[in-house]
């Protein structure tokens, strides 16, 4: 832990996302990736940051370089990642190891080989051979005043194959003066009582401090890393969303979660686990991939409630199906609206989105069979918030919601001989007792319409200009085939501090997209304040 740090060193969150997390498929980070993931996990307080591993490539040396000019830790340390000497050699002489000195970590985390046969078949050397370069290595650098941390290697496979040498890598490491020898489930095979009870057997015989690595191959990485926690591992090393190699890593947020609010440990600074929502997203932003929406604690539907049993339920006391409140890890209670949607569904989620519905059984009664005989044609409202409430606020006041009155629209795709394309809308529409014709074209006829309706309205409601279609989805309904099927649209819109979803149903894509825009146009002059038209 830094200086600066409250908690004492009885208990390692050891987070590799910017080593072993980018090795997922897909993953590319630059150096400018690295240091504003580094800074979100330091803003998040866990206690290791392990940066890459310097001199086995330029990008993470420059990480390294740039890390201690740009980067003011506040309650990490950054961790230089690299292997023991070579065979025959000495670790004072062996240039990795100098360029992990060069790096200026003050902490050093060393792979070491624990399976024999991975001693003979990779190192190409003999297991003695082996436990002396642990031994050098480990010694080395805690003579330079380095905090030496020892990833064991394979060693849940190599303890199956031949469990004494895999001890006597950990205590040639121990004995040589690491602070932590890590456990590596490498092949992410093993299974948590297979965890617990190694875990358990090497502490005993061995007297190390062990910390667990688990891969999640199984699907077990966060149970097999919170197996090696009850039997006594007290540094667990693991990624931001679980990014890694193949399948991944330990998640480092359901796991932080379980031990703060499952086991009552405090291994984050105080008030730092209700950023965790808000950290798993922006770390998602930056390597690019599409936050998770089911995932534990953090995802979008982490605490999103469908049916309407469960509903009833909540309304009584959310603790009924809920096993956390969602603002202790930054997260929010959502309830989805749909064909299951009872009663306390509709009564709930309306009071969420600030609609009073006074008790008015009818009027509840009334959306609930709405909301049923819309999902039927094909609508969805559980992705699709703001067409419900523009729903919603249609029944509640008796009368559409509505800011402009569409007299007619076309969009036309014209294929021209040279094989280019031209896409053009036009829109008939009144707007606070104007006529508004508006032609436009797009990338697309869809895009064109965009345009056409922003083009006629943004003279009426200046407040559109800010409006950006994010996200576009279409789906062909069950029921129908080809050209004969039903056709949705979910749209996502944005005005740069929000987002929100309509909908559109119809049987042609086209149309389906204009009931999406409109909803969304709608909905973004209600959210900007717009008073409807009379």
């Amino acid at each position: 832990m830094t200086a600066t740090s409250e908690l004492d060193d009885s208990f390692h969150v050891f987070d590799t996302t910017l080593r072993d997390g980018a090795q997922r498929e897909g993953i590319n980070l630059t150096v400018a990736d690295k240091l504003a993931i580094a800074r979100h996990l330091d803003d998040f307080g866990v206690g290791f940051i392990e940066g890459g591993w310097p001199g086995a490539n330029p990008r993470d040396t420059e990480f390294f370089a740039r890390a201690r000019q740009e980067i003011g830790l506040r309650h990490a340390q950054l961790v230089a990642f690299g292997a023991t000497r070579r065979a025959g050699a000495k670790a004072a002489e062996d240039p990795q190891v100098k360029a992990l000195l060069e790096s200026g970590a003050e902490v050093i985390t060393l792979v070491a080989k624990s399976h024999d046969r991975h001693v003979e078949l990779a190192l190409r050397t003999t297991l003695d051979e082996n436990l002396e370069m642990v031994r050098d290595t480990v010694s080395f650098l805690k003579e330079q005043g380095r905090r030496v941390f020892v990833d064991c290697e394979h060693f849940f496979d190599g303890y199956r194959a031949n469990p004494e040498y895999a001890k006597s890598v950990v205590r040639a490491a121990s004995e040589a003066g690491a602070d932590v020898v890590v456990l590596c489930d490498t092949n992410g095979g093993m299974l948590p009582a297979q965890i617990q009870a190694v875990v358990g057997t090497v502490l005993a015989d061995t007297g190390a401090r062990l910390g667990i690595h688990a891969q999640d191959d199984t699907g077990c990485a966060v149970a097999n890393t919170l197996a090696a926690v009850d039997a006594g591992a007290t540094h667990v090393q693991c990624t931001a969303n679980g990014y890694g190699e193949r399948v991944g890593n330990a998640n480092l947020f359901p796991v932080v979660a379980a031990l703060e609010l499952k086991y009552g440990k405090q291994v984050l600074p105080e008030g730092r686990l209700r950023e965790m929502t808000r950290i798993s997203h922006a770390i998602a932003e930056v390597v690019n991939l599409t936050p998770s929406t089911h995932q534990p604690y953090v995802g979008l539907s982490a605490f999103a409630h469908k049916a309407g049993l469960h509903a009833s339920a909540i309304k009584v006391d959310p603790d009924l199906y809920q096993h956390i409140d969602p603002e202790q890890v930054g997260n929010t209670m959502r309830m989805l609206v749909s064909d299951m949607a009872g009663r306390a569904s509709i009564e709930l989620k309306g009071k969420e989105l600030g609609i009073d519905l006074g008790g008015d059984r009818e009027l509840v009664g009334r959306v609930v069979e709405r909301v049923k005989e819309r999902e039927l044609r094909g609508y969805t409202y559980e992705a699709a918030d703001a067409s419900f409430e523009i729903l919603l606020r249609t029944e509640v006041q008796g009368k559409p919601l509505r800011y402009f009155e569409v007299e007619s629209w076309r969009a036309i795709v014209e294929d021209r001989p040279d094989g280019s394309h031209a896409n053009e809308a036009t829109v008939k529409l009144w707007a606070k007792g104007e006529r508004i014709v508006a032609t436009a074209e797009g990338n697309g006829p869809v895009n064109a319409l965009d345009r056409a309706l922003r083009v006629g309205l943004e003279k009426i409601y200046p407040q559109l200009a800010k409006l950006e279609l994010v996200d576009y989805k279409v789906r062909i309904l069950e029921g129908k085939h080809g050209t004969n099927s039903t056709t949705r649209v979910l749209i996502s819109t944005s005005d740069g501090t929000g987002e929100w979803a309509t909908v559109g149903v119809a049987d042609n894509v086209i149309a389906a997209s204009w009931q999406a825009l409109e909803d969304a146009y709608t909905y973004g002059l209600l959210r900007a304040g717009v008073s409807p038209a009379e």
